[in-house]
């Protein structure tokens, strides 16, 4: 590791392009197309000994994913490439110094079954790279849980066993029941570890593959309980129990270095935030608070870069407010990074992505406002950009994001970000919402933001009252006076542009809203809202009648118990856009996949349909297969998508366009 420091102290730039610094005129906005392509790489690992490097990347626009696996010594030799001709390629990772599993997608039907039961299944694969040898196994929908870094050859994978319904559905993803198998790469082989139910479900592995952590729900105590069982033993330890009515949090992220037979843990602790915490195994007690924020939650904890070496070593405590920063507890992780992050351009989530044993090769990840995401490898003291996920957009051309904070009509204050585009003010504005709506967002490249600023826009994305990171009490203000889905929380976003137009950013005849999920709903909200700010929306993905959607969803896994009936209770009383429908007063386009397992069509169906009947004029743009979550989207869709939001806001939005 000193040794490492010292080569990054003395790297140069060269090779390297330097930061620009933004124009004062605004650049000429790229084609859409090129906002439209996939990631081009979206993956880079080095194999356990440093010998390879294996590349995620789409060739051409049309093309599926491959993996490219070079020779870390000579990366201008031709690679190994491996694809598939009926499913896509979608995750690789290093089993061993010549084994890459593989996960891949494929449609397996046409229309859902329900509630996260999408069109789509997975499998996984295994590729020797030495006997260039690959082996599809049937298993649908595995989940790689641990890659066994100290038994090569081997890693434990877990399904989702049983079907959508019973008692099981109504948990929350971190206590449903998975089974545990391990896997054996050379033989195709498995071998059951253990089978989770519903008291003791959800298991969390060291790297050794010993099953450390487990959650389960216990209906005798109506309480989510957290287990121990010390590695290598036999028997679970209940750890931490807590009440389902309890909106706060606990979890059991890791040990404790510092203070053996400790954990660390992410805790409210009857604390407004998250916070991190020592907690001891014996006691069960919360024993010291080791990271809490002023104003937001913990965000995460970072691991120890060499995780074939270290692969349960916490090196790091992360909040998110204007970006995503870390306070180190390990010097010389800090040092490490600190020195990568200044020879690297527009440094700004900086992360080695993967390390060899020996710790001398890595590869490095950089994303940020004016990085669409670019990978590195260091190797033998020089470092080099081996690819970016999307090359064609140059960081002149890209926009700076700030973090900001205003006052809603109430006195809250909202923090918000936003994408300040080339030129001088007043911009036309998109306000931009965020899903969920009880989630935590943290901007660190948007690319409709982006693009949206290409083309002259100034983007809001609000961090309105019932996102997370803020804090139990701003979460909570979501459902206060029986919910403010659509009321308060509408109110957020309103004010929010407004305040741009106050500060002279934003010019007020010029206001858009844009959104998907819960976003689409806010959108159609915005669109029959008096008195109106807005000169048009557009809403994706949409929520139009929120009694059928908690219908749709009302017995599957939303979160835990607290959070599900108070997200039932707030749907219940949202504000209704498919009954608003008749008092629309701007153009909207509404925009939906075919097979949506999260917000279905008929939920755009049916909108259109009481549009049409009160003779309100919309347009729609249908993506053909496409599901909710975008990386189900191929080019054609979003080029669509794109090329119709741009239409719309040039030639129908308002008097004159947008």
């Amino acid at each position: 590791m000193k040794r490492l420091i010292a080569v990054l102290m003395t790297l140069g730039m060269t090779g390297f392009l330097a930061p620009c610094a933004a124009a004062d005129d605004a650049p000429e906005p790229y084609p859409l197309e090129y906002w439209a392509l996939r990631a081009v790489i979206n993956n880079a690992q080095v194999s356990p000994d440093g010998k390879y490097l294996g590349i995620m990347k789409i060739r051409s626009k049309n093309d599926n994913p491959i993996i490219e696996v070079y020779e870390t010594k000579d990366l201008t030799k031709k690679p190994f490439r491996i694809g598939a001709k009926t499913m896509e390629v979608t995750n690789f990772y290093w089993a061993s110094d010549k084994d890459i599993v593989f996960t891949l997608t494929q449609q397996v039907r046409d229309k859902i079954e329900g509630y996260n039961q999408g069109v789509f299944e997975g499998r996984i694969a295994i590729v020797d790279v030495d006997k260039e040898t690959i082996r599809k196994f049937d298993d649908a929908n595995p989940t790689v849980e641990s890659l066994l870094r100290h038994k090569p050859g081997k890693i434990i994978i877990s399904f989702l066993e049983g079907d959508n319904d019973g008692p099981a559905s109504k948990l929350s993803a971190a206590f449903r029941p998975r089974a545990y198998w391990e896997f054996d790469l050379e033989r195709g082989s498995k071998k059951l570890l253990i089978r989770g139910k519903i008291s003791l479900g959800n298991i969390d592995f060291d790297g050794e593959g010993n099953p450390i952590i487990a959650r389960g729900y216990s209906a005798a105590e109506d309480s989510y309980i957290t287990y121990y069982r010390e590695p290598g033993g036999s028997g679970w330890e209940r750890l931490y129990t807590q009440h389902e009515d309890s909106p706060e949090t606990f979890s059991a992220i890791g040990f404790d270095d510092a203070s053996p037979g400790n954990m660390f843990v992410y805790a409210n602790n009857g604390n407004d935030r998250v916070g991190l915490w020592s907690f001891d195994i014996k006691t069960q007690k919360f024993e010291e608070l080791i990271y809490r924020h002023s104003d937001v939650d913990v965000w995460g904890v970072r691991l120890h870069s060499n995780r074939w070496q270290f692969p349960d070593t916490v090196t790091g405590v992360s909040y998110f407010t204007d970006k995503l920063h870390f306070e180190y507890f390990d010097e010389l992780e800090r040092a490490t990074y600190a020195q990568i992050e200044q020879v690297i351009p527009n440094a700004h989530y900086v992360n080695i992505d993967s390390r060899s044993r020996d710790g001398k090769t890595m590869t490095i990840y950089n994303l940020g406002p004016r990085d669409p995401g670019t990978y590195y490898l260091l190797k033998d003291g020089r470092i080099e950009a081996v690819g970016s996920a999307q090359p064609l957009l140059e960081s002149e051309n890209l926009a700076d994001v700030k973090y900001i904070k205003y006052r809603a009509g109430d006195g809250r204050m909202i923090p918000a970000y936003i994408t300040v585009p080339h030129g001088e003010p007043p911009f036309p504005l998109i306000v931009n919402p965020h899903g969920g709506p009880y989630v935590a967002e943290g901007v660190i490249y948007s690319e409709r933001a982006q693009m949206f600023a290409n083309n002259g826009f100034m983007v809001l994305q609000p961090q309105y009252r019932g996102s997370k990171n803020y804090g139990l009490e701003f979460y909570h203000a979501a459902f206060a006076d029986g919910g403010q889905i659509g009321f308060k929380m509408q109110d957020d976003k309103d004010d929010g542009a407004m305040y741009l137009v106050e500060q002279g950013l934003v010019d007020p005849d010029r206001i858009a809203m844009y959104g998907g999920s819960y976003g689409g709903y806010a959108s159609l909200v915005a669109a029959s809202r008096t008195p109106q700010i807005y000169q048009c929306v557009i809403a994706q993905a949409i929520v139009s009648d929120p009694v059928r959607q908690i219908n749709y969803l009302r017995y599957s896994s939303i979160g835990d118990a607290w959070e599900q009936e108070q997200f039932i209770e707030t749907w219940d009383k949202a504000v209704s856009p498919i009954k608003e429908a008749s008092r629309v007063n701007v153009p909207i386009l509404l925009i939906h996949g075919t097979v949506d397992q999260r917000t279905p069509p008929e939920q755009a169906k049916l909108y259109m349909k009481e549009l049409e009947e009160n003779n309100v004029p919309y347009k729609y743009v249908e993506l053909k297969d496409a599901d909710h979550f975008t990386n189900t989207w191929t080019f054609e869709h979003k080029q669509l998508m794109y090329g119709s939001m741009f239409d719309f806001l040039k030639n129908d939005c308002g008097p004159g366009g947008l």
